[in-house]
C-alpha cells in the first residue's frame, strides 16, 4: 500500500523558532507539470524566517499571501518518486534539486515529500551530495540573477526599472559585502568565474574561507570601514542591506553600481550626485539557470559551503542557528 501521510515541519502561528512543529500531514500528489520528490535535504533561507515571523520586515502591500498552517521552505535536493503524464524532462529515480515556486511561499520543502513544478528543477550534479545541492538553489540563483543573467521579465516589487547585471571581466572590481553568507559566497565565486577582481567584506573569522574561495582582497568590517579603505569600485553587491547600505556607495567610481540583495535605504539625490546607480531584483525559480549553475558545481568551479546541518525534526535548532548570524555558507536540513 502507498503511504498516505508523511512528516513535515509546519507553522500554526507566527513567532520565533519555537513555533516550528514537526507534524504528520497528508502526502502531496503531483499535479500537471509536476513531479513528486522524496526530499533528502532542504536548504534554509531568510524567507523561511520571514514567513515564520509573519513578514513583519516587509511593507504590507508587498507581503505574499498565505494561510496557516503552512510548511516553510523553498530549496530541496532529492529523488523523483512519481511524474505527471505531461512531464518529459524527469523520470522516476532521477536525482534533482531546485528552488520551488519562489517568490510565492508555497515551496513546502521542510517535508519528507513535495510536489514540485518540473520547470523549477534541475538534475542534481552527480559529484555533489544532497546536502550541498540543497544549499545551492535560492542563494545560487540570487547571485546568478543579480550578477550573470536575470532569467525572467517580472518587475521587482521594490523598483520600477528592470534590473540589468553589469558585465564582469578582468577589468571589473567587485566588492561583496556579507561575502561569507549564502548569497555572498556564491557571488564571490561567480564574479571570479567571470574574471573579475573581488574584494570580500566579512568579519575576520571568515578571512581564510573567503581567500580560499578566491577573494583577491579581504576587509574585516569589525576593524575598518570599506568606504574608508577602497574607492573606484565598479560594482558593490551588498548581501547585508539595511540602513548602513548607502555608505558603500562611497566606494564606487562614477558610473558604478550598487546591487542591494536585501532592502537598503538610499537617497536619490545622493546617488545622482555621486553619479552611481542602485538597482536590484527579486530572485525567481528557474530550472534552466539552476542547471547551468549545476554544471559549475559539478566541475568544482563553484562550491557550496555548509555552515551546519540539522535533522528535519530539529528545524527549530536550525532556525536558532540562523538567528545567531555569522553564518559561513548554508544551513541545511537533512531529511532522509
Amino acid at each position: 500500500m502507498p503511504k498516505h501521510t508523511m512528516r513535515a515541519v509546519r507553522l500554526h502561528e507566527h513567532g520565533g523558532p519555537e513555533v516550528l512543529r514537526y507534524d504528520e500531514v497528508p502526502m502531496p500528489e503531483p499535479g500537471k507539470g509536476e513531479v513528486l520528490v522524496r526530499v533528502h535535504a532542504a536548504g534554509i533561507n531568510p524567507p523561511d524566517w520571514y514567513l515564520r515571523d509573519g513578514m513583519s520586515n516587509l511593507p504590507p502591500e508587498v507581503r505574499p499571501k498565505f494561510s496557516l498552517p503552512v510548511v516553510p521552505g523553498t530549496d530541496l535536493s532529492g529523488v523523483v518518486e512519481a511524474v505527471a503524464a505531461d512531464v518529459e524532462d524527469f523520470s522516476i529515480g532521477d536525482e534533482v534539486f531546485g528552488l520551488l515556486r519562489f517568490p510565492s511561499f508555497d515551496g513546502s520543502t521542510y517535508a519528507e515529500y513535495v510536489a514540485a513544478p518540473a520547470s523549477d528543477l534541475a538534475h542534481k550534479p552527480a559529484g555533489v551530495d544532497h546536502v550541498h545541492a540543497a544549499g545551492a538553489p535560492m542563494a545560487g540563483l540570487t547571485a546568478w540573477q543579480f550578477l550573470i543573467g536575470l532569467g525572467h521579465d517580472h518587475p521587482s516589487p521594490f523598483q520600477a526599472a528592470q534590473h540589468r547585471p553589469v558585465p564582469l571581466d578582468a577589468n571589473t572590481t567587485v566588492l561583496i559585502n556579507g561575502a561569507a553568507g549564502g548569497v555572498g559566497h556564491f557571488a564571490l565565486q561567480l564574479a571570479k568565474w567571470k574574471g573579475a577582481r573581488v574584494i570580500a567584506v566579512a568579519s575576520g573569522a571568515h578571512e581564510w574561507f573567503l581567500r580560499d574561495l578566491g577573494a583577491d582582497e579581504f576587509i574585516d568590517y569589525t576593524k575598518s570601514r570599506p568606504e574608508e579603505v577602497v574607492h573606484d569600485i565598479d560594482l558593490v553587491l551588498d548581501a547585508v542591506g539595511g540602513p548602513d547600505s548607502k555608505r558603500l556607495l562611497r566606494t564606487l567610481k562614477r558610473g558604478g553600481s550598487q546591487f542591494p540583495v536585501f532592502f537598503g535605504e538610499f537617497d536619490e539625490e545622493e546617488t545622482a550626485r555621486l553619479g552611481v546607480t542602485v538597482t536590484g531584483t527579486q530572485v525567481r525559480s528557474n530550472g534552466a539557470q539552476l542547471a547551468e549553475l549545476g554544471r559549475l558545481l559539478d566541475a568544482g568551479t563553484v562550491r557550496v559551503a555548509i555552515d551546519s546541518t540539522f535533522a528535519l525534526a530539529d528545524a527549530r535548532a536550525a532556525h536558532e542557528r540562523a538567528a545567531r548570524g555569522h553564518i559561513q555558507g548554508k544551513i541545511v536540513l537533512t531529511v532522509a
